[in-house]
């Protein structure tokens, strides 16, 4: 019979009275070590600079805690998690469909779509379409995505063949900018374009 080990785990410190030792290891607001003090003690050096006693390191023996303005770093600890969420690079996986005897002025808007996603640090996957007879010519296919492929190699490269897959062939195209490196370009292009209209109005 396993026992019932109790409920998940805070992940929240202790915090002032909270915290239940007869000691700690004490770490002074500006990171320095104050040493093994009593518990009594820290909390009075802790109401003495008007800050939290944060139980920082709750397995060391004695536990490590340290004097800080507790709500000011749970709120930088927040900011910096949301800003490593916006900054994280998500690769998503872009589609195109084409048919096999498709007119230039379409292959060019379609070529455009493609160009924009992997400028985006997007993979792409290629769909031609076959219907009818042009089943049994598969190659036209395969020369639309080898020509495809061809015009975007400055920005992209074939990370999956051709490949048949019913009615279809399919492509995968990925990119050879990284989504991070994307993002920061085009926040990089947006400030710029945002500092011209600046100096535009200011000029004008």
């Amino acid at each position: 019979m396993r026992r019932n080990r109790g409920g998940p785990i805070s992940a929240e410190p202790r915090i002032n009275d909270r915290i239940r030792v007869p000691e700690v290891r004490l770490v002074g607001p500006s990171g320095e070590q104050v040493g093994i003090v009593p518990l009594a003690k820290a909390l009075e050096l802790a109401q003495e600079y008007d800050l939290d006693l944060v139980e920082v390191a709750a397995t060391a023996r004695p536990p490590v805690c340290k004097l800080m303005d507790y709500g000011k770093f749970k709120y930088e600890s927040a900011m910096k998690a949301r800003e490593a969420r916006k900054n994280q690079a998500h690769t998503v996986i872009k589609e195109m469909k084409l048919r096999p005897k498709i007119d230039p002025h379409d292959y060019d808007t379609k070529k455009g779509h493609v160009v924009r996603f992997l400028k985006q640090g997007d993979k792409v996957k290629i769909t031609i379409m076959f219907r009818g007879r042009e089943q049994s010519r598969p190659e036209l296919g395969f020369r639309l995505l080898q020509r495809l492929a061809e015009d975007v190699q400055d920005l992209g490269f074939v990370e999956s063949n051709p490949k048949q897959d019913g009615r279809n062939m399919i492509m995968v195209l990925g990119p050879h900018k990284k989504k991070t490196e994307a993002m920061a370009e085009a926040r990089e292009a947006q400030a710029a374009r945002k500092a011209e209209r600046q100096k535009g109005k200011t000029t004008a």
